[in-house]
């Protein structure tokens, strides 16, 4: 078995002193797990504050990213964990990830959380995916 814990180059940057993938390679195949995510513009802060749709948009996106660096892509995704700061803008949420996850869906975790670690940010996306080793 080998662990590698990478901030891949042209994946967004972590949003604070963390790591954003693990891989845990063994036999044939990997493991990816994904850090929880949320949208950050270029200076740091909450990209579209407040705006479920526009941030669950740039989540997928960013996640593909870093799976892309790994050799897998959202298709890979075996599990999905969603923190949302209003389980009321769970639909507008589920709009935009039905457009980047199909079948077979992944198991999945909603929860509704008072805060995330970004002042408007309103979701936040953590992912573990399984591929063949490269």
């Amino acid at each position: 078995m080998k662990v590698t814990i990478d901030n891949p180059a042209g994946a967004p940057a972590p949003a604070g002193p963390y790591s954003q993938v693990a891989r845990i390679d063994f036999g044939t195949g990997a493991m990816l797990f994904v850090s929880g995510q949320v949208a950050i513009d270029e200076d740091g802060n909450a990209a579209f504050p407040g705006d479920m749709a526009a941030q669950s948009e740039a989540l997928f996106v960013a996640l593909g990213q870093l799976l892309e660096a790994h050799g897998a892509t959202l298709a890979d995704v075996v599990n999905i964990r969603t923190f949302l700061t209003d389980m009321n803008q769970r639909a507008e949420y589920a709009r935009i990830r039905g457009k980047y996850l199909t079948e077979p869906l992944p198991t999945s975790t909603t929860v509704e959380v008072s805060r995330l670690f970004k002042d408007g940010a309103v979701i936040e996306i953590e992912v573990v995916a399984a591929v063949s080793s490269s």
